[in-house]
């Protein structure tokens, strides 16, 4: 198995959609927090308003085995037409550095 992975996901909304598009999210966020591997899956908005999940999962194989499951299935159905573009995906792996608790995700 790999090691943890952290990943930033940005969803752009339609202009009005915002709401939508956070209930979209928010409805499977329950479910995802219950799935094997997940360590945080944390909804933010940016200063553009744009909703922002910052996730961390225990492995890379968990984090894609996550994407072909019901929660992102129902969650990508529920955003269809509300945003502008496709969700942009970041893939990261820490470098520790410094203090053991502040220095990684």
């Amino acid at each position: 198995m790999s090691k943890a992975c952290v990943i930033i996901a940005t969803f752009h909304a339609h202009p009005g959609k915002l709401d939508a598009v956070r209930a979209a999210i928010e409805a499977v966020i329950p479910d995802v927090h219950a799935e094997a591997g997940c360590e945080l899956y944390a909804l933010h908005e940016d200063t553009e308003g744009h909703l922002v999940l910052i996730e961390k999962w225990t492995t890379r194989e968990l984090w894609q085995e996550h994407l072909t499951l019901e929660p992102v299935k129902r969650s990508r159905a529920s955003l269809e037409g509300l945003l502008e573009s496709a969700t942009e995906v970041v893939e990261m792996y820490a470098i520790p550095v410094g203090d053991s608790r502040q220095g990684a995700l």
